[in-house]
This record gives C-alpha cells, sequence and structure tokens, in this order.
C-alpha cells in the first residue's frame, strides 16, 4: 500500500519549468492582425457604468479601468503613462437601443459631416433632419500605461464632453515641452519621451456632478526600452496597423454622469 501511495503521489509532481522554452517558442500561435484584437479603452467609471451597477468588480465611480484586462486603478491614485499619438474624431451613433452598437460613421478633422443642432435637454449634437442620430466629438489619446510591477501595456484614453478642455490643455502641456540638446540649442522632442500622472476627482456645475481626469507632468522617459515600446506603438498607429474599435455602451458609459 505505501508503496503505491509513494507512486501516486510520484505521478502528480509536477516537472519544473525552464523560462527558456517560452522565448525558444517567441510567436508560437500569434498568427493573428488587428482585426482580431481589441485595443483596451482606458476609461472613467461614472455611477451609470453597467459594470459599476452590476457589481461585477471591486470599483467605485472615479476610478480607472481597463476595458481588456478589468484592471482598475483608483482615481485618486491614478496612473503614469505616456502620450504616444493624438486624434481628433466626431463618431455618429444611431439612436440609444437601435443600431449595431458601432458607430454609424467616424468623421475626422476636414471631412464633411451632417449638420448638428445641440439639445438643451441632454447636450447632445443631433442630425438635423435626421431619426435621432447624434454625433460626438471625441479626442483620442493612444498611451502606453506604465504599472507598477514594471510592465507596460498600451491603451486608449477617449475623451469627450465637458473633458474635451483637459484633452486640449494636455496636447498644450505635451506642445509645449522642449529640451536642449549637447550643442545647447533648444528642439521639441516627440510626444512618447514624457510620462504624465493621471488621477480623476469629482466636478460638478448647475446641472450635476462626475468625475474627470486630472493631468499632471511626471518627468522624462528614463528607461530605454520603454521609449522603444512607445515609438513602436507610435508607429504602428501611424502605419494603420492599430484598430480601435468603439461601441455604443462604451460611448455611453464614457459620458456617465457627465450633464454635457
Amino acid at each position: 500500500m505505501a508503496t503505491k501511495e509513494v507512486s501516486e503521489a510520484t505521478d502528480k509532481e509536477v516537472a519544473t519549468l525552464d523560462a527558456s522554452l517560452f522565448e525558444a517558442d517567441a510567436g508560437a500561435g500569434m498568427a493573428m492582425d488587428q482585426e482580431d484584437l481589441a485595443l483596451p479603452f482606458l476609461k472613467v467609471l461614472s455611477a451609470m457604468d453597467p459594470i459599476i451597477q452590476a457589481g461585477e468588480i471591486d470599483a467605485k465611480p472615479g476610478d480607472l479601468y481597463n476595458t481588456v484586462t478589468g484592471t482598475v486603478y483608483p482615481g485618486k491614485q491614478g496612473v503614469r503613462l505616456i502620450p504616444c499619438h493624438y486624434e481628433r474624431k466626431h463618431l455618429m451613433w444611431a439612436p440609444r437601443g437601435s443600431g449595431a452598437g458601432a458607430p454609424l460613421d467616424m468623421f475626422g478633422p476636414g471631412d464633411t459631416r451632417p449638420e448638428t443642432k445641440r439639445d438643451e435637454n441632454d447636450n447632445k449634437e443631433y442630425v438635423v433632419g435626421g431619426e435621432g442620430e447624434y454625433i460626438d466629438e471625441t479626442h483620442q489619446h493612444y498611451v502606453v500605461i506604465l504599472e507598477d510591477d514594471g510592465t507596460y501595456n498600451t491603451a486608449l484614453v477617449p475623451m469627450k464632453s465637458t473633458q474635451l478642455k483637459k484633452s486640449r490643455k494636455w496636447n498644450s502641456m505635451i506642445a509645449s515641452r522642449t529640451m536642449i540638446n549637447a550643442k545647447g540649442e533648444a528642439f521639441q522632442p516627440p510626444r512618447f519621451s514624457h510620462v504624465y500622472k493621471m488621477t480623476t476627482s469629482s466636478e460638478k456645475n448647475d446641472k450635476g456632478q462626475w468625475h474627470g481626469w486630472n493631468i499632471e507632468l511626471d518627468g522624462v522617459v528614463e528607461d530605454a526600452n520603454v521609449y522603444r515600446a512607445a515609438k513602436t506603438f507610435y508607429e504602428s498607429i501611424k502605419g494603420g496597423e492599430v484598430t480601435v474599435k468603439h461601441t455604443q455602451e462604451d460611448a455611453q458609459a464614457e459620458r456617465g454622469d457627465d450633464p454635457f
């Protein structure tokens, strides 16, 4: 009996795995393109967010949420990240509760888009002569999130409504950065040369209360590997290799309690 027990225990022992085996098989099983992947959104959770209302995660309004990894960052603690690229888009949506959940159309700067009129009740820009379609101006900030454990992940920070002012201020902060080269000459460093700290705080006006972004400069990127990763992400975006998949549910949650 003792011999049998020892035999069964031996059979259940786990063989030690040398991590170099992972490197030897690097890339195996990864035959995917951008259509098969989802770029995470880093968004501010609101009281109206479905995952808050359902109690699916340990989070509260004002916390930050990665829509792919499910990571929650306390809003007051925030995250450190590197901005890599920026786009201004206007997304046209079907009336809530209808359509496929994806934007009906997307317009960039210079594109001709339908005439709209702002509704004073919900502050949305509705298409004139339409059937309830509306257009949201959205600022898309592509970023690399710096995790506390030294790893980093790519994501998109969308800003709209009252947060458009924060977006413009952030762009101004980035554009104002200058550095001095070895010859004593000033130059403008790339967007992905600096780290920023992003937290949230409660905001309000006579229309209501919500949580918005706070953005401050954290410092220069010091890790060469992180810088190369941020530059590679930027080049992938410019090369059309990064796909952003907006959904109406995300768009509504991004507005959250924001009255504008």
